[in-house]
């Protein structure tokens, strides 16, 4: 049986409310998530949000995307895209060009190493997703899914 929230952050008092629990059991999932992907990626040299714009520019394809859509686009925010941007064009992951009309748009397309790269994080990435939600059933999964989505409605 998993340990419960109040068991896991050593809490005497019982919570506030069952929501303040869900929120809270739901915030310290995500760290614990977060961290472990960052593990992951560390002998990358790959952040959670780095291997996050590697992935939307892999789908974006050919055509790439502007900074506002990779932004928009992200799972988790970041309070500087531009900046990220520009470290992962220096690190050679990423290429970005000034549209011919418009100076001021920008086009961002993964480059080939960082196509490369993406490649090669997929499978350790897909074992790591496996090796969280693996234990879980297919209709738990939809319903975790599910209920997570309607959450994120409100916010």
């Amino acid at each position: 049986m998993a340990k419960n929230l109040r068991t896991e952050i050593a809490q005497t008092r019982p919570f506030a409310s069952r929501q303040q629990e869900a929120h809270l059991s739901i915030m310290r999932t995500a760290a614990a998530l977060d961290h472990a992907v960052s593990e992951a990626l560390k002998p990358y040299g790959v952040t959670p949000a780095q291997y996050n714009i590697l992935r939307i520019l892999r789908g974006a394809g050919d055509e790439g995307l502007c900074r506002n859509a990779v932004r928009d686009r992200m799972v988790a925010k970041v309070p500087d895209t531009t900046r990220m941007l520009d470290r992962m064009e220096a690190a050679g992951l990423v290429e970005r060009s000034r549209d011919e009309n418009d100076r001021r748009f920008v086009t961002t397309r993964i480059s080939d190493e960082g196509l490369r790269l993406t490649a090669e994080l997929d499978e350790p990435m897909e074992a790591l997703a496996h090796k969280h939600a693996g234990h879980l059933t297919k209709s738990e999964l939809t319903m975790l899914i599910d209920l997570l989505a309607r959450i994120r409605e409100v916010l």
